[in-house]
């Protein structure tokens, strides 16, 4: 497995890269926006890890400009800013966890162990092409595409990734932790945003619908039922 690793301050990037390096991962290293674009858009990684605050090109933007090219690749943001606007503004770019510094770098392990094995996993069901459908809501995992009651609905990817995750498993209460740890990958789930999350899906799902599909369970977490 091939990681890049994008981070300007220097220890901190020869840290990870030792760490890494020893549990058997080939690592790259850059230390501004500007070259970590060139190397993710000229070579092929198996994982990105980012910080957020980055000479030249800041993280926000170098995600969605990896994120036009390189669609699946899983990309873990490393920053000191942890607030749920911070996240949420990272996970609209494109991001897929978010791990706020300091951390611990058996954290880091885990959380790339379940990046890698959770986007083979989709890979292979892609491939397969299949369209989940739910009442009159249906969803193609291959092209991205949303219909309700044959009207088109625009996700962003975290949006498309919850829904996916929420419609496959309907009928069936989602606690905050499993959401936090299934759709993005990180075992955060103290501050509110997938509640937020979850409100924005809802505006785009259920607004102007009479049949609601996506409901709270107070003290619970959430369900997709009809009704």
């Amino acid at each position: 497995m091939h990681i890049l690793v994008i981070e300007d301050e220097q220890r901190v990037a020869e840290l990870i890269q030792k760490g890494l390096t020893e549990l058997g991962f080939q690592v790259t290293l850059a230390y501004d926006g500007e070259m970590g674009k060139k190397l993710a858009l000229s070579k092929t990684f198996d994982l990105i890890l980012m910080d957020l605050i980055l000479p030249k090109i800041n993280g926000i933007d170098l995600c969605k400009e990896i994120r036009l090219s390189f669609p699946n690749i899983p990309i873990i943001m490393l920053t000191a800013l942890g607030t749920t606007d911070d996240k949420i503004e990272g996970f609209d770019a494109g991001a897929n966890d978010y791990l706020v510094k300091p951390f611990d770098f058996r954290e880091l392990h885990a959380r790339i162990r379940a990046l890698i094995k959770r986007n083979q996993a989709l890979n292979n069901t892609f491939s397969q092409g299949f369209i989940l459908r739910f009442a009159d809501l249906e969803i193609n995992l291959e092209t991205k595409m949303v219909q309700r009651n044959n009207e088109p609905v625009n996700l962003t990817p975290k949006e498309f990734r919850l829904l996916e995750y929420m419609m496959s498993n309907s009928e069936r209460v989602l606690s905050r932790t499993e959401i936090a740890e299934k759709v993005w990958d990180t075992f955060d789930s103290g501050t509110n945003f997938i509640d937020v999350y979850i409100n924005y899906l809802r505006k785009k799902i259920d607004k102007n619908h009479a049949v609601k599909l996506i409901h709270t369970k107070p003290g619970m977490g959430f369900i997709f039922k009809e009704g």
